[in-house]
Parts: C-alpha cells; structure tokens; sequence
C-alpha cells in the first residue's frame, strides 16, 4: 500500500507541475500592397484564437500557452508606418497562460489564419495574412500608379513630310505596324518574404537578386514607346504561385516573363538558360530537378490551402495550350539569343519543364534563368550592377525581337489607346 500511495503521489506531482510555455523564436512582418503577412515561428505549434472589433477597427490574436519574451516585445517595432492595414500593434500578457495581440487597422480587413509544418530552416510557423475587406481592383491600381499611354506609331513617310529621310533608332528591331495600345509585360521577381530561394555560398538570397534584375527590366520596359512594365511583386514578401499567374492576367498581360538566379547540387555548374512550358515532362534531369524546386517555393513561402481559389482552377482547366506554348518557346528562343552574348548559356537551347508560374494559358510565358547563384564566380555576377544591368537590357531586346516577328492582338482591356490618362 505504501509503494501504491508513492506512486499515486508522483503521479499526482506531475500533473499539478506547470507546463513548458511555448517559445516564440522569431516574429517577422511583410507588409505588400495585396496584403500583410505576420509570421510567428515556434518549436511546437501554438494554439490561437482571433476575432475583430468594431469601430475603430481592429484584429484580436490570442495566443494559448505562449510565453511573453523578447521576440513578441520587439514585434510592435516590426509595424511600419507605410503598412497599408495595419497602423501599430500592440501585445502583452491578458491572463495566465495567454498572449494578446492587438492589430490597430487602417480600415476594415478580411484575416486568414493558418498553420505551417515545418518545412527547409523553419519550424512551426502560425501565419496571420491581412487583406483587405474590398480586393483592390488590379487595373485601376494600375492606371492610377502609372497613366502611360501609348504614341502612335509614325508614319513610314515620316521622314519626307519634313523633307529629310526617316532614320531609324539604331539597334532596335522595327515595331510592329499595327500595334495602337500599349504592349503589357508582366515581370515577375521569383520567390521573395518567407521564401528566400537559392542562397549564395557567400549569402547572396535569390529573393533579391532577381527583385533587383525586374526593376531594371520594368524601367527599360517602361521607356519604349509602345509598352508597359508591371511588376508582380515590388518588395520582399510573398506571392503564391497560383497568384502570380492571377494577377498577370487580371491586367491583361501580353507576356509573363519570370527572373530567376539558378541553383543546383554541383557548385561548378553554370550558365544562363530561358524555360518554357511543358506538357509532356522536362526535357533534362537538370530541367526537371529545377522545375520541381521551383514549384516547392508555395511550401515554403506558405499558403493557405484551405481557402479555394476559382482563379487556380480557372488557370488549370485547360494545360493543353499549345499556342500559348509554341509563342512561348519563341519568345524563349529570342530571349537566350540575347543572353548569350553577355553570359554562357547552360543549354544551347530552350528547355521545357512544368514549372507552375509558366501555366497561364493564354499568356506567352518564359522563366529566365540568370546565372547559378550556387556557382561562386557566377554569383559574383549577379550581384554585380552592370551585370544585372546587362541581363534586364538583354531580355527587352529579346522581347522587342520576338513582338516584331509576332505583333501582338488588340485584346488587352487595360492598354488601348483610348484608355484615361491618371494624373
């Protein structure tokens, strides 16, 4: 009976001792012009509960069994001023066992909550997404960001109304005759926020080496008479795969044209390549190995799978478009003439695979493949200015030379000539 009561006593001990309190090891805040995104990273998954309240508006996160510590004191400084929702965060102890965040928002918001396993260098991570209640209409942000219109195209007499022969710009391929709208060319800046891509032996993060090769590109685009550059992310956050291809369409994209800095197992390997879509498997080991990283990046990134997309579906009714894929493989084909004459090409040809982001199927679509960012010489490359700036020239003159064999349709909603000029 004695050993019976020790027994019982020890078990009785263990259940009154306290349990471990859940750690939060980093906070960390993307804020976008979509949305915002709040990440909280932990050893072990943190139990939540959320809720809004009225006017003014704001986002209650409750958080079950965490401890208060440095991580969560320092996340109200982690709130920009230029946040689009969110205008300050405040956190602190509500009651025993529970941490309270306090969102003050901007303006009524629609919040997603949702869980990541740990997946690559991260734990579990609870993932706060807050959009906005009324989704920002994609062509009109982009009218009133950017009210480009286009020039007509000049008259082959030109040159004898003046009494002079025309000249031509030197080294630019002739603009198609027909075009009367502006020319959209959606520019996508791989990976970024939560997901960092490739890495560099010396640090170098994909993310931003790619988002720096867009801009350029986009400011190139943006000074040709006839077109228009839009970028599918500006900043370091997030965008899914599914949404990226969404978004190119909503403004009525006439190309998507994805940036990427390559990575593979082998430090030696090396060199520039241009991918299109395939439908029948990747055309190289190396090709398919890149396709399936690539499609990972929503793993890591993050995404809600519980929340149903139309748009997604939209997009994966039809993966027949063999149009969409011939146009890509010679815009593809333009592009890597292009690019190697400033770096050695990895193939001496387009390659296909079935990378996610290319499955538009009504937009010609490419993905470029910079350099191996896990190549040390090469990764010297793409950090170096001139070199980007010579990539994001190389892909333009690409694009001018596919669009004069190519003109494009007078289909696009957001570019034609009557369109309002934003002021």
């Amino acid at each position: 009976m004695r050993g019976l009561g020790i027994a019982v006593g020890l078990c009785l001990a263990l259940l009154a001792a306290p349990v471990a309190a859940t750690q939060i090891a980093a906070a960390r805040v993307w804020p976008a012009e979509d949305y915002t995104r709040l990440t909280l990273e932990s050893e072990t998954p943190v139990t939540y509960n959320i809720f809004t309240v009225g006017t003014p508006p704001r986002l209650v996160l409750d958080l079950d069994g965490v401890e208060f510590n440095a991580v969560l004191e320092q996340l109200p400084s982690k709130i920009s001023p230029a946040d689009p929702y969110i205008s300050g965060l405040r956190i602190g102890r509500f009651k025993p066992g529970v941490v309270r965040l306090v969102l003050d928002l901007k303006a009524a918001v629609k919040p997603q909550v949702f869980t990541l396993k740990p997946v690559g260098e991260y734990g579990h991570r609870l993932v706060l997404d807050v959009y906005p209640e009324q989704e920002t209409d994609p062509v009109m942000a982009l009218l009133e960001k950017d009210g480009k219109q286009p020039e007509p195209p000049a008259a082959s007499d030109e040159g004898d109304k003046a009494g002079k022969p025309a000249t031509a710009a030197p080294a630019r391929p002739p603009a198609p005759a027909d075009v009367v709208r502006l020319i959209t060319i959606a520019i996508d800046a791989g990976h970024g926020g939560e997901d960092p891509g490739a890495r560099g032996r010396s640090g170098t993060h994909e993310k931003h080496v790619t988002l720096a090769i867009a801009r350029k590109l986009k400011a190139l685009v943006d000074d040709e008479p006839s077109m228009r550059g839009v970028l599918i992310r500006d900043g370091d956050y997030f965008i899914p795969l599914a949404n990226r291809v969404s978004k190119a369409r909503k403004i009525s994209a006439d190309l998507f044209v994805s940036i990427h800095a390559d990575a593979y197992v082998k430090p030696h390997a090396r060199g520039s390549s241009v991918f299109a879509l395939s439908e029948r498997g990747a055309t190289s080991a190396a090709a398919g190995w890149l396709a399936r990283k690539e499609n990972e990046a929503d793993l890591i990134g993050g995404v809600n799978i519980d929340v149903a997309d139309a748009t997604l579906k939209q997009v994966l009714i039809d993966l027949s478009q063999t149009a969409t894929i011939n146009d890509s493989l010679k815009l593809a084909k333009a592009v890597l003439g292009e690019i190697g004459g400033i770096n050695d090409l990895h193939k001496a040809h387009v390659e296909q695979a079935g990378f996610a982001v290319l499955k538009a199927p009504d937009i010609p679509s490419i993905l470029v493949e910079t350099a191996f960012l896990t190549n040390p010489d090469e990764e010297r490359k793409l950090k170096d200015n001139a070199y980007q700036d010579k990539m994001a020239q190389a892909i333009l003159v690409g694009i001018r030379k596919y669009f004069a064999a190519n003109p494009p349709l007078a289909r696009s909603k957001l570019a034609q000539s009557d369109a309002p000029r934003i002021r």
